[in-house]
């Protein structure tokens, strides 16, 4: 299970190196124990809501496989997966959801709601916290260094508004205090 998690957090670090929030994910067939499936966030770049590294691995899976049945296949994502993934997961019958660091904003699967618990026609076997600690640190990197370019942007911002002499030309009057 370990080397599987571990094949995330590389798809993880590949995303954050991209300017991507670092969430990774494997579908692993656990008949044979090949990984059939790999995705990472990509959704700033690909400008696409649907980017998220469960529908990318899902959707290789799928491919790899030659069907939108995933039976006796696992998901390992290093981040509790959203309302859409939880759809996805359960339109494509994986068995068993492996994942690491809990979302309490928008997590699906145990945070923010149960959803493979309501009675949808297909609930897999659910285990959060799987190497919770490495899959929090990256996130939290992640984070703190887009808070602190945030902060570094806004001190090196002028806080004066810079107006043409153009603008004052066409009879516009200069403003008292900016």
């Amino acid at each position: 299970m370990e080397r599987y998690m571990k094949r995330a957090l590389e798809l993880a670090r590949i995303a954050y190196d991209e300017g991507e929030v670092p969430v990774g994910a494997v579908v692993v067939r656990k008949d044979t124990g090949e990984i059939v499936g790999e995705g990472r966030n990509m959704r700033e770049n690909a400008k696409n809501a649907l980017a998220h590294a469960e529908i990318m691995a899902i959707d290789m899976a799928c491919r790899t496989l030659g069907g939108w049945r995933l039976p006796r296949c696992a998901i390992y994502v290093t981040l509790e997966p959203c309302p859409m993934c939880c759809g996805a997961i359960i339109n494509s019958r994986i068995d068993d959801v492996i994942f690491g660091a809990f979302d309490f904003k928008s997590g699906s699967a145990v945070s923010v709601q149960r959803m493979f618990e309501l009675p949808y026609n297909y609930s897999p076997t659910v285990t959060g916290g799987f190497m919770e600690d490495e899959c929090a640190l990256l996130l939290s990197e992640f984070f703190r260094e887009l808070r602190e370019k945030k902060r570094m942007l806004k001190q090196s911002a002028t806080p004066e508004l810079k107006i043409s002499e153009n603008f004052f030309e066409k009879g516009i009057d200069k403003p008292e205090k900016l």
